[in-house]
């Protein structure tokens, strides 16, 4: 009867990745089945941990975050949880041997989000987006790279790269809900109240010295992943590119999305290259 419960878990991280996000759950149907759904399961871990966080105000977010925390924990020392989503994370964590510190810095850069709400220098920014979104990379990477050591080390760098450039569109996509909703800011060095387009051209800059050594190590990929994250690669790239052409003022009153449409040509045509042997 276990296994039904393994099975019920993970339809459960599949779910909510379909549920929360349309491009990535896209992007995973893109990768071979043999790792699908190890993704799902490390989408579904992060996505909660987020979701506590980040939207759940009518509650004590802190009491969540703790409990969830210590679910956590006893998840991947027994190797079973009652949490669906945790259950299903503690398989591809064990399976594929993560490294726990990995998932530590995950959580660390999630609780900072309780409490903090102001990133002054690039010293804090960096930390936070190497624990938010960086090590998201790494894991995914792990399982990319089925325990390869080798392999992890050489795309290291390009992984937590694409992992960066992600989470700051991502930042520079949702200025209006962080600072208004959430009160947050996160670019250092920035005045999101009169953001600039000088200030604006040189966060694009940066993300986009991010992408390119992603796609770097995209191109290295084993082919059961290569195609599921270059088209995840295409769909930001692409809204990268309308907030570059978006003014400032805009972008800062607005929250800029990729039409349906264009994702599927950006797919049919990250396809084409995928099977030429383009990237």
């Amino acid at each position: 009867m276990k296994e039904i419960f393994d099975n019920v878990s993970l339809a459960c991280s599949e779910t909510v990745t379909r549920s929360y996000s349309t491009s990535f759950s896209t992007a995973t149907r893109m990768l071979a089945p043999s790792i699908r759904k190890d993704i799902h399961n490390i989408y579904g871990f992060v996505r909660f941990a987020d979701e506590i966080v980040d939207t759940f105000h009518d509650y004590n977010k802190k009491e969540l975050f703790e409990r969830f925390e210590n679910d956590l924990e006893h998840a991947l020392e027994h190797k079973i949880s009652l949490n669906p989503i945790l259950n299903s994370f503690q398989h591809t964590f064990n399976n594929y041997k993560i490294e726990k510190h990995l998932v530590d810095a995950f959580m660390n850069s999630m609780r900072l989000d309780l409490s903090k709400s102001n990133y002054l220098t690039q010293e804090e920014y960096k930390n936070y987006i190497y624990g938010s979104a960086d090590v998201v990379g790494l894991m995914c990477l792990t399982v990319f790279v089925k325990g390869d050591r080798a392999k992890y080390d050489e795309l290291k760098e390009s992984a937590q790269s694409l992992g960066s450039a992600f989470q700051k569109v991502n930042f520079l996509r949702d200025l209006k809900a962080d600072h208004e909703e959430l009160s947050r800011t996160y670019f250092p060095n920035t005045n999101l109240n009169a953001l600039d387009e000088a200030s604006k051209q040189k966060i694009i800059a940066e993300i986009e010295a991010d992408f390119a050594k992603g796609l770097a190590g995209i191109c290295k990929l084993p082919v059961e992943a290569k195609f599921g994250v270059y088209t995840a690669y295409r769909y930001y790239r692409k809204l990268l590119l309308k907030l570059k052409n978006t003014p400032s003022l805009e972008i800062k009153n607005a929250r800029i999305r990729v039409p349906n449409y264009v994702k599927a040509s950006l797919l049919a045509r990250s396809y084409v290259k995928y099977r030429l042997n383009l990237i």
